[in-house]
This record gives C-alpha cells, sequence and structure tokens, in this order.
C-alpha cells in the first residue's frame, strides 16, 4: 500500500513564509493533479488563530494565489504521525522542531530549500521586518521549493 504524502511547512510565527509555502505547494500540486496533504504551522504561538501577513497574503494573491482563508496554528508532535514529510523554513526551526519531535517519529523533517538544487542547507529569508520586496525573494524561494518537491513526491 502506497502511503499518500502528506507536507507540513513550518516557520516560527506561521504567518509569513510557511503560509506563502503552503499556497505555493498546493498550487504547484493541483496543476500536476498530485493529491496530497498540505498544511503549515509556527513553532511559536504568538499568532495562533490569524490570518497571514496582510504582505503576504497581496505577494501570493499577485501570483494567482489566495491565502487569506489560512490561519496560524502552532506545530505538536502529534504533526510527526500526521504528515509523510515536515520542512522548516530555517535551522533554528529546524532544531525546535527535531526538539518538538517524538521518539520513533516517522516524518522525514529537513529544510525546505534541501529541496532545490544548490540551495541546499540554506534558510528561506523571513521578510517579517523588511521591505515588502523581501515577500517576492520568498515567494521565489518557496514557489521554486514547491517545484522541485513536487517533481521528487511525483515519482
Amino acid at each position: 500500500m502506497t502511503v499518500q504524502p502528506s507536507v507540513l511547512f513550518v516557520c516560527l510565527g506561521n504567518i509569513c513564509r510557511s503560509p506563502m509555502a503552503e499556497g505555493a505547494m498546493r498550487v504547484a500540486a493541483r496543476e500536476v493533479g498530485l493529491e496530497i496533504h498540505i498544511d503549515s504551522a509556527g513553532t511559536g504561538a504568538w499568532h495562533v488563530g490569524n490570518p497571514p501577513d496582510s504582505r503576504a497574503i497581496a505577494t501570493a494573491r499577485a501570483k494567482g494565489v489566495d491565502i487569506s482563508g489560512l490561519r496560524a496554528r502552532q506545530a505538536d508532535p502529534d504533526d510527526f504521525a500526521r504528515f509523510t514529510h515536515i520542512f522548516a523554513l530555517d535551522s533554528q526551526n529546524l532544531a525546535d522542531l527535531r526538539r518538538l519531535a517524538p521518539g520513533g517519529a516517522a516524518a522525514e523533517l529537513a529544510l525546505l530549500l534541501d529541496m532545490v538544487p544548490g540551495r541546499e542547507g540554506q534558510a528561506v529569508a523571513d521578510p517579517y521586518y523588511g521591505a515588502d520586496d523581501g515577500f517576492e525573494e520568498t515567494w521565489r524561494d518557496v514557489s521554486s521549493a514547491a517545484q522541485a518537491l513536487i517533481a521528487r513526491l511525483k515519482v
């Protein structure tokens, strides 16, 4: 029996990078007809229940992707059983997820940009405190990672 892939994207607050990654992945999966469960979460709880940052929503919308209905949630140990793949958007969140993972967790845990040849070990830049163009850079990163991930999961 083949297990349906399921992917969780995790950043710090779940209002910028990870919801953008979720949106980019949903579109990429739809384009190739891949049935996959996709979600996002944060390691912190500050924004639980809130929509993505308005700049993230605007950037995604400009690319034809609506993430306005997403709501922030905090990652929890059960995610390691619910998802086959968990991708952190930077090394600090990866370290936090490793501490959160229960013993014997089956989910593959990695940095998102590890999926993009030549970007292994790199973080998706956090645009939260920067200028609006940082959200464009983040969108490019999460979109290229989504395409690379789709190519890997389609096999």
